[in-house]
């Protein structure tokens, strides 16, 4: 024992020692810069500029260069590109509409480029008759062009309730034509903070207004007309329930409201009870959930529209990923809102083979003048059982029972994207999902699928090729 604890005490002596003369050795020495090589190999702290130069993150979308503070921060989103670019596409055709009747044009980078090709091939003629026209006009009788970047004193004005990192108010500034300004909130201080810095890096501090407030009292705050948006934009995380009332109140007459919704699993039947809380409507599950979620979301932004004496019109409504997108214009009229009721509809879907009926939740009909006479539906549709299966039936909705698309609106977005197909990262995607629209049965709620019908009566489920 005594020989043990005379070597451990040598031990820890020795020990001890070579420690004093290693500080003292140290201290001796002059101090330099650090060792990039042995930085790179990670075997010197890296200081606090480099760690934070390290963790800087840039994206580049569309015509946006976006920076973000990390690589792990969840304000961009890369699959939501199709969303921002589609919303392009509409706000661009809007735009269009808009200014057209004001005898304002919009100059898209690449349309012209794109249409000057077709004219020097086919049309030189013609093109130089345009050419003298406009040469023989007076100075003040020349059409007035809106360019993309440049202020529009007539233009629209946008409004991006929810716009985290602003990369998509940005791409507005930098790619849509005829914006007067686009007003870019956020309740985040932070959000704000990196929103002000990309208008710079961007140079679109002459469109881009970043704000910090709560969305909804943003919009409260420009409830009287002359101050309202003509778009609003919102792409909240989850519902947008909370801003839907504020939303129909603060966009202007005719103007655009884009909203997506990404609680898909509400909207899809997997909790009725809360779809109801949030939207007003409950959900089924059916193989035809999406287009439900569709419908659901427009019958409850027209619903809160009514309260105000105003109603919405669809333009584009889209399901992609893992979110739901519409696309409405929002107008004012006490005649037209009466006609809301005969524009929803609960659903009776049988539990067994998944039969559906819908129940009009009011009646239009003509009286004597021209007159629209507004009463009651008479109901049920069915009888307590199923006629096929002799199952009970699931009540649904109500929902909305109208057209969820404007074809002539879609058919215009589908032409520009398609003339111009360098626009957008996702233009071949646009233009598959906009001709699918355009084939669609316009007044046919809801659907069936050929294997959920082949199962049915048993038999051997057709391809789509034989059943077209």
């Amino acid at each position: 024992m005594p020989r043990a604890r005379i070597g451990l005490w040598l031990s820890l002596t020795l020990r001890s020692t070579r420690s004093l003369c290693r500080a003292g050795f140290m201290e001796g020495q002059p101090q330099g810069p650090p060792n990039p090589a042995g930085m790179e190999n990670g075997t010197e702290p890296c200081g606090e500029e480099r760690a934070s130069e390290a963790q800087e993150t840039t994206v580049t979308e569309g015509a946006a260069k976006i920076a973000f503070p990390s690589a792990n921060e969840v304000f961009y989103n890369p699959v939501q590109e199709f969303n921002r670019d589609l919303t392009c596409a509409v706000i661009t055709e809007f735009a269009r509409i808009q200014l057209g009747a004001k005898g304002i044009q919009i100059k898209v980078p690449g349309e012209k480029d794109v249409q000057k090709v077709v004219v020097d091939l086919s049309e030189q003629e013609e093109e130089k008759a345009e050419l003298k026209k406009g040469a023989n006009l007076a100075p003040g009788d020349q059409p007035r062009t809106a360019a993309v970047g440049e202020i529009c004193e007539e233009g629209l004005r946008v409004l991006e309730g929810l716009a985290a990192s602003g990369l998509r108010s940005i791409r507005f500034a930098r790619e849509v034509p005829g914006l007067q300004s686009v007003v870019a909130n956020d309740a985040s201080a932070r959000a704000v903070d990196l929103m002000c810095r990309n208008v710079q890096l961007n140079a679109v501090a002459h469109l881009v207004h970043p704000r910090q407030a709560d969305a909804r009292m943003l919009m409260y705050q420009h409830q009287r007309a002359s101050e309202r948006f003509d778009v609003i934009d919102l792409d909240p995380y989850g519902s947008p329930a909370p801003f839907l009332d504020a939303a129909v109140q603060a966009v202007s007459e005719g103007g655009l409201l884009c909203v997506t919704c990404t609680d898909m699993a509400v909207l899809a039947g997997n909790s009725g009870e809360t779809c109801y809380s949030k939207y007003g409507a409950m959900a089924l599950k059916s193989r035809a959930c999406h287009e439900m979620a569709l419908r659901i979301v427009l019958h409850s932004l027209d619903l809160r529209a009514n309260c105000y004496q105003r109603f919405v019109v669809p333009l584009l409504s889209v399901s992609a990923d893992f979110y739901v997108r519409v696309f409405v214009r929002v107008f004012t009229g006490q005649a037209k809102v009466k006609a809301s009721a005969s524009k929803q509809a609960l659903v009776f879907q049988c539990v067994g083979c998944g039969t559906f009926h819908l129940q009009r939740l009011g009646k239009a009909s003509g009286a004597s003048g021209g007159r629209v006479k507004f009463s009651a539906a008479c109901g049920p549709p069915n009888s307590p059982e199923c006629e096929h299966c002799g199952q009970r039936h699931q009540l649904g909705g109500p929902l909305w029972a109208e057209p969820i698309h404007d074809l002539d609106f879609v058919g215009r977005v589908l032409q520009a994207v398609s003339a111009n197909p360098g626009r957008f990262h996702t233009s071949e995607r646009i233009q598959g999902v906009l001709s699918v629209i355009t084939e669609e049965l316009p007044d046919v709620p809801l659907y069936y699928t050929l294997d959920q019908l082949s199962s049915t009566i048993r038999c051997s489920t057709p391809s789509l090729l034989q059943l077209r």
